[in-house]
């Protein structure tokens, strides 16, 4: 049974607590959170504390809080030489404190409270500073994925940087799609096949090769009356730099 103790109270923590409960050779010891009463809802007051001073032992103890308090929390973590990790995508192993031993324990997913995910198909990206500590996370990640990760702080950041624009420059198109169908009147729903089909295209395709549209036929005239169509000086810009990109992809 691998003990551990989870620092933060944010999207990812709760997701954590969640899966980590639920693991059948995982004991989720205890979780700290500086609001105690934010974490009720998810496991017993007997298991949270809002004091360093407090927290008990474990094998494992996970960092998942923002990235600009990872240092701070890291700091006031009060023991020596235990295994401390952190869930950041783009925070490299030197950011924890070198007072106790050094991970990365980072689930590349995107997570929001009230949206439920499939812990067993999300990879888990690992990394520690010797043999012992990565062979403890890893049995700790295929407790809950069955996809697990030797990653290094370099490779993570390329990760975290590509997840970026695969995840979340492609939501904020989502947010234009839907806001150009709400100010025409448009179901937005139209276009969610369309959204599903591109997405599992690139499952048994490379991106590259499942690329459609006029930018890659360079068919100007379409161009052009979406350029005029588009009374958004923002949304003009935006569509002109990418299709411009995506034609600077198709020369190369």
């Amino acid at each position: 049974m691998i003990k551990v103790v989870l620092i933060g109270s944010g999207n990812v923590a709760q997701h954590l607590i969640k899966v980590l409960q639920d693991a059948e050779k995982v004991s989720l010891v205890q979780v700290f959170a500086r609001n105690k009463t934010s974490l009720e809802h998810l496991l017993p007051v007997s298991k949270i504390t809002s004091s360093y001073n407090d927290i008990i032992e474990a094998d494992v103890y996970i960092i998942s809080v923002s990235d600009n308090a990872i240092a701070e929390v890291s700091n006031n973590i009060p023991f020596t030489n235990r295994l401390v990790v952190h869930t950041s995508g783009s925070s490299e192993l030197s950011v924890l404190d070198a007072k106790n031993r050094k991970g990365v324990f980072y689930p590349l997913q995107t997570f929001s409270k009230d949206k439920e995910v499939e812990f067993s198909s999300i990879p888990i990206c690992l990394e520690a500073e010797n043999d012992e500590d990565f062979k403890t996370l890893e049995n700790l990640s295929q407790n809950i994925s069955k996809k697990v990760f030797a990653i290094s702080s370099k490779q993570r950041k390329s990760l975290h940087v590509a997840a970026v624009f695969v995840c979340n420059f492609v939501n904020h198109m989502y947010t234009i799609g839907n806001q150009i169908c709400e100010d025409n009147k448009v179901p937005f729903e139209v276009l969610q096949p369309l959204i599903i089909e591109t997405a599992n295209k690139i499952t048994t395709l490379k991106p590259e090769a499942a690329q459609t549209g006029p930018a890659l036929r360079n068919d100007t005239k379409t161009i052009n009356k979406h350029l005029e169509f588009l009374q958004e000086t923002n949304y003009q810009e935006l569509y002109k730099l990418l299709t411009q990109s995506i034609q600077n992809v198709k020369k190369l």
